[in-house]
C-alpha cells in the first residue's frame, strides 16, 4: 500500500504541475443567441424584403458560387469591377502580406517542436601567454594556427507546454489574421458593389433632373412668346427663367457628386482617378434585386469573418496563458556538439581529432520581482479583453443584420407608396399643363405641379439606390452570402502580396 502511494504521489505531483503551467481550456463565452432575427420574423409587419417578397429562412443555395455573392445580383458589369478590385486594391495586398507574416511567424513556432542543428567551420590562429602554459615570463612562445568543424544540436524539451502553448498562440495569431483578410475582401466587395450603385443612382437622377431641364427649358420658350405676344406679365417669364436655373444648378451639383462616387470607384479599383472613366449606366426601375435568406441567427457566428477573426484572437490569447505559466517552471535544453580540431584542415577528419560534448541545463528562474507572475495576470486579462472583444463582434454582427432587414422592409413600403406618388403627380402636372394652355389656371400652379412631380421622380430614383444600396449592406452583414463562409486562397494571397 504504502509502495503504491509512493509511485502515485510524484504522478499526481507531476499532473498538478502541468496542470499548473498550461494553458487553460477555454470556455465559449456565453452569449444569448434569438433563435431568429427580429425583422425576419412572419408577421404583417415585417414580411417583405429587397423584391417585395416574404423573407424567408436559409435554404441551401447550392447553385450560388460560395463567396461570390455579387453574381446574385446577375450584372456583367458588377462582376468585372468586383474582380479588377480583388486583383488591384491595394488594401487587400497589405492584407494578403500580413496572412503570409502570420504564417511565416507560426512557422518559426513550429520550429521550436523539432532540434535545432547546425554546422560550424573554421580557422583560428592564436598566440597563448607563456604564463598560461606555465612557462617562465619571457619565454618565446610560437602562435598556433587550428582548423576546426563541428555539428552543433540543440532541443528544448516541453516539460511544461511552452513550446506546445507559443505554437497554438502563433497558430491562431495567423487564424486571426486569415479572418482579417476576409473581412478586408468582403468590405472590399461590398464597398465596390455599393459605390458603383450609388454611380448608377445618381445617373439616374441626373436623367431625371435632365428631363426636368428640358421642360423648364420649354416653359421659358413658351413664356417667351407668350410675353412677346403680351399675353402674360413680365412675372411669370422671370420666375420661369429662375426655376430653369435653378434646375440646372442642381444637375450640376449632381455632376459633383457623381464624379466624387466615380473617384471612389477608382481608387477601389487601385486606378489613379484620373485613369478610370465610369460609363453612363441609369439604374432602372426594372434592375431586379436578390432575395437574401437572412438565415439562422447562430449561423451568422460562423459566417462573419469579423467574428472568426475575434474567436482565434481568443484562443490564441488563451495559449499565452499557458505560454506565461510555463515561464514559472524549469526549462531543460539538451546539447550536443561533435566535430574535429587539428593543426590542418585535413587533420580536421581524422579519428584522433575527435572532440564532442553532451549536456543538459535545467533553468529554473528563483528571484524574479515578481515578473513571470505579473505576465501571468497580463495574459489572463488579454483574455478577457478578446472575450469581451468577441462579444461585442457577435452583438454588432445581430444589429447589423436587423438594421438592414429593416432598411429593406421600409425601403419597400416607401418604394410602394412613391410610385404611387409618381402616378398622382404626372396625372397632375398633366391636368395642370392643360389648363395653363386653356388659361382656366395661373403659371404658378402649373409650376407647383411641376415641381412637385419632380421632386416625387427624384425620390423615386433615390429610393431604387437606396434599396440597391442596403441589398449590399445586408449581404456583407451576413458574412458574404448564406453558406459557409470560404477558407482563405492560399495563392491569391500570395499573389496579392506579391503584386
Amino acid at each position: 500500500m504504502k509502495t503504491m502511494i509512493a509511485r502515485g504521489v510524484p504522478a499526481l505531483l507531476a499532473a498538478l504541475l502541468l496542470a499548473a503551467c498550461g494553458a487553460p481550456q477555454l470556455k465559449q463565452p456565453a452569449i444569448d443567441v434569438p433563435v431568429a432575427f427580429k425583422e425576419s420574423q412572419d408577421t404583417a409587419a415585417v414580411r417583405t424584403a429587397a423584391d417585395g417578397t416574404r423573407w424567408k429562412q436559409a435554404q441551401p443555395a447550392e447553385q450560388q458560387p460560395r463567396g461570390e455573392w455579387w453574381l446574385a445580383f446577375n450584372d456583367p458589369a458588377l462582376n468585372e469591377l468586383v474582380l479588377e478590385a480583388t486583383r488591384n486594391n491595394a488594401n487587400l495586398a497589405v492584407a494578403a502580406a500580413r496572412v503570409k507574416q502570420a504564417r511565416a511567424i507560426a512557422g518559426i513556432a513550429e520550429a521550436d517542436r523539432i532540434p535545432q542543428v547546425g554546422l560550424g567551420v573554421g580557422a583560428q590562429r592564436a598566440r597563448q601567454s607563456p604564463l598560461e602554459l606555465g612557462l617562465p615570463q619571457g619565454t618565446e612562445v610560437t602562435p598556433g594556427t587550428s582548423y576546426s568543424a563541428r555539428l552543433t544540436a540543440s532541443y528544448e524539451v516541453d516539460l511544461f507546454g511552452r513550446v506546445s502553448s507559443n505554437v497554438a498562440a502563433a497558430r491562431g495569431d495567423a487564424a486571426t489574421v486569415e479572418a482579417n483578410y476576409r473581412s478586408v475582401l468582403l468590405a472590399l466587395q461590398a464597398d465596390v458593389a455599393q459605390t458603383y450603385f450609388r454611380l448608377r443612382a445618381t445617373d439616374a437622377e441626373l436623367a431625371t433632373v435632365a428631363q426636368t431641364v428640358r421642360l423648364r427649358e420649354e416653359n421659358v420658350k413658351i413664356n417667351q412668346r407668350r410675353f412677346d405676344l403680351g399675353d402674360i406679365g413680365e412675372f411669370d417669364l422671370s420666375r420661369a427663367k429662375t426655376e430653369l436655373a435653378t434646375t440646372q444648378a442642381e444637375a450640376i451639383g449632381l455632376e459633383r457628386q457623381r464624379a466624387n462616387a466615380e473617384h471612389a470607384l477608382a481608387v477601389l479599383l487601385g486606378k489613379p482617378a484620373a485613369a478610370f472613366t465610369a460609363g453612363v449606366n441609369p439604374l432602372q426601375d426594372s434592375t431586379l434585386l436578390p432575395a437574401i435568406p437572412a438565415g439562422l441567427p447562430s449561423a451568422l457566428l460562423e459566417r462573419r469573418p469579423d467574428i472568426a477573426a475575434a474567436q482565434r484572437a481568443m484562443e490564441a490569447s488563451n495559449a499565452r496563458i499557458g505560454v506565461a505559466r510555463s515561464a514559472m517552471f524549469p526549462a531543460l535544453t539538451i546539447n550536443a556538439a561533435g566535430g574535429g580540431i587539428g593543426p590542418a584542415f585535413a587533420d580536421v577528419f581524422k579519428w584522433s581529432s575527435r572532440s564532442w560534448v553532451l549536456g543538459a541545463l535545467l533553468n529554473l528562474p528563483l528571484i524574479d520581482g515578481g515578473r513571470n507572475r505579473n505576465n501571468v495576470v497580463r495574459s489572463e486579462a488579454a483574455l478577457e479583453e478578446s472575450v469581451g472583444q468577441y462579444r461585442q463582434s457577435v452583438l454588432t454582427a445581430f444589429a447589423e443584420v436587423e438594421d438592414n432587414l429593416a432598411g429593406l422592409r421600409i425601403l419597400s413600403g416607401q418604394t410602394q407608396r412613391i410610385d404611387e406618388a409618381v402616378v398622382s403627380a404626372r396625372r397632375s402636372a398633366d391636368l395642370a399643363q392643360k389648363l395653363y394652355q386653356a388659361g382656366r389656371s395661373s403659371y404658378l400652379e402649373l409650376l407647383d405641379a411641376q415641381r412637385n412631380l419632380a421632386a416625387v421622380e427624384r425620390n423615386a430614383v433615390q429610393l431604387r439606390g437606396e434599396r440597391a444600396v442596403t441589398t449590399v449592406a445586408l449581404i456583407r452583414a451576413l458574412g458574404g452570402g448564406w453558406g459557409d463562409a470560404p477558407a482563405v486562397n492560399v495563392a491569391q494571397a500570395n499573389a496579392q502580396a506579391r503584386n
